[in-house]
C-alpha cells in the first residue's frame, strides 16, 4: 500500500510518501516540499500546489492521501483561511485523480506516532526517523509532519483490522458530515 501524507500550507506544502506492508514494515519512497512565492498571487500559488501535487500522484500512484483536519486558533484566523485554500486544492486533486482522501485530527496523528497526542514537533520528527529507519531527521517540519500523517494512517488501519473499527479513532472521509 502506498500512502501519501500532505501538510498543506500556502508558502510551503510538505509531502511524504511511504510504502507499507503493515505497521512494522514501512519505508519512505519520496518526501519534499512544494514551495510557492508570495509575490505570485494566490491563484498562481494554488495552481502551483495543485500541479505539483497531481504530478506526484501521477508519478507514484498512492492508494490514499492523508491530511490533518483543519483547525483554527482564535488568535490567527487568517492562517487557517490560507491553509484552507491550500487544503482545498489538495482535496480537488484527490477528487480529480480518484485518490481516497482521509483526515485525522493532529492529536490523533501525534498519538499514533509518539503515544502522546500533545507531542512537540521535534518529538514527532524523531519518531518518524526511527519508524522509517531514516539516517537523518526528515526536515523541514512540513516533511516530517506529512510523513507522520502517512504513518498514522498505516498504524490506524492496522489497529482497525485487528480489533474492529473503533468509532473514537475513525478517520473522516472527506465529504462526510
Amino acid at each position: 500500500m502506498r500512502v501519501l501524507g500532505v501538510d498543506p500550507g500556502l508558502q510551503r506544502t510538505g509531502y511524504g510518501l511511504i510504502e507499507a506492508g503493515g505497521p512494522d514494515c514501512m519505508k519512505m519512497i519520496e518526501a519534499g516540499v512544494i514551495e510557492t512565492l508570495p509575490d505570485s498571487g494566490i491563484s498562481v500559488r494554488l495552481a502551483d500546489i495543485y500541479r505539483n501535487l497531481t504530478d506526484i500522484i501521477d508519478k507514484y500512484a498512492p492508494d490514499v492521501l492523508v491530511l490533518e483536519k483543519l483547525y483554527s486558533h482564535y488568535k490567527h484566523p487568517a492562517t487557517s483561511i490560507l491553509m484552507g485554500h491550500a487544503r482545498g486544492v489538495i482535496c480537488l486533486g484527490c477528487g480529480v485523480k480518484g485518490v481516497e482522501l482521509v483526515s485525522y485530527p493532529s492529536t490523533h496523528i501525534k498519538k499514533a506516532i509518539t503515544g502522546n497526542g500533545r507531542a512537540k514537533k521535534h518529538q514527532v520528527q524523531r519518531m518518524v526517523k526511527s519508524l522509517l529507519g531514516l539516517n537523518t531527521l526528515p526536515e523541514p517540519f512540513d516533511v516530517s509532519d506529512a510523513l507522520a500523517m502517512a504513518i498514522s494512517y498505516v498504524r490506524t488501519a492496522s489497529i482497525e483490522q485487528s480489533v474492529g473499527a473503533d468509532p473514537c479513532v475513525r478517520p473522516s472521509i472527506e465529504g462526510e458530515r
